[in-house]
């Protein structure tokens, strides 16, 4: 599809257009063409809980019932199940401001909720093409939607929090501009929606948040009749690295008999490099790992032991 577009209908966040759950039973806000426009207006992830002001305190203290406030849904003329919802994806705009933050662990969220006693926060300033950490670090932005999804076939509500075969929160980092996102249809209409958008994320979202911002996410529709999937694919031009181009990298490994241990040893091993090298807190370092250092799948034939690798561009340090 042709990247020259004009938005046919504008959805902003107001209650009426925000749900929590998946449900097939929600009725269309709009009925779309195949070829149409629409620009959605994408709360963050928290519904407000948190804002440019606030502390770490303020996110140990939000609730997560409910969560994800979706803007949708979309119903698309054609739509059957069966079919294939092609989203072209063609423009983002963050509101100027983001937060990463883990929850206290004994919440039991993210990848070390061990390791994290008390919650921690950072509010990012965005600009246009970065954001700003501590001691000057900038992370590129390449921002996405965090749930980008279709309505299930199976009737009722359904949790936003897994991603289903239908899509919903798959945290794909390069689902971003110019990018095309497939979904599998299951209910006529296929009543899309989208929430939990990211200015930047490392692969993985290791501390159980990139950074997360409201935004306005502009999407075109097609249904796609000659295609049969069983869940989500895309086709992108990435970024595959924070600048789109090959760099210098550090990496840390981890080795274990179980994918997710080896995840787990990776990140530990790299909060450790950057507390070390960096002069980094680990609080600090398990944020700036989950919105910028890229986890990786080195090997699973070795058996008994896999190894997963966790890499970080140094482009991002002053």
């Amino acid at each position: 599809m042709s990247q020259e577009y004009t938005v046919d209908y504008e959805l902003g966040d107001d209650d009426e257009n925000v749900h929590h759950v998946w449900d097939n039973s929600l009725d269309p806000l709009v009925t779309v063409e195949p070829g149409e426009v629409v620009r959605f207006e994408c709360r963050d992830a928290l519904d407000g809980q948190v804002g440019p002001d606030s502390t770490a305190e303020d996110l140990a203290n939000a609730s997560f019932d409910p969560v994800h406030p979706l803007t949708g849904p979309v119903a698309v003329e054609g739509a059957e199940p069966g079919d294939v919802l092609a989203v072209e994806l063609l423009d983002f705009e963050h509101k100027g401001w983001g937060f990463t933050g883990y929850m206290p662990g004994d919440m039991g969220l993210g990848l070390l909720p061990e390791d994290f006693e008390e919650a921690g926060l950072h509010i990012w300033d965005l600009d246009d093409d970065v954001g700003h950490f501590v001691d000057g670090i900038e992370v590129p932005l390449d921002m996405f939607p965090g749930i980008i999804g279709v309505a299930p076939g199976e009737d009722g509500e359904h949790d936003t929090l897994p991603p289903r075969d239908t899509g919903g929160n798959m945290d794909v980092k390069h689902m971003t501009k110019e990018s095309t996102v497939y979904l599998p249809v299951e209910t006529e209409g296929a009543l899309f929606s989208t929430a939990d958008c990211h200015a930047a994320q490392g692969d993985g979202e290791v501390c159980v948040t990139g950074v997360e911002a409201p935004m306005f996410v502009t999407a075109r529709f097609d249904v796609r009749k000659d295609m049969e999937i069983e869940q989500p694919q895309l086709e992108t031009t990435g970024p595959f690295t924070p600048t789109g181009r090959d760099e210098p990298m550090y990496a840390t490994t981890g080795i274990a008999d179980d994918l997710m241990e080896a995840t787990k040893k990776a990140v530990r091993h790299m909060i450790d490099h950057l507390e070390s090298e960096r002069d980094l807190t680990r609080g600090e370092a398990y944020i700036l790992c989950s919105a910028a250092v890229d986890l990786k799948i080195s090997e699973v034939v070795d058996a008994p032991n896999w190894t997963v690798t966790a890499y970080l561009p140094e482009s991002i340090f002053p």
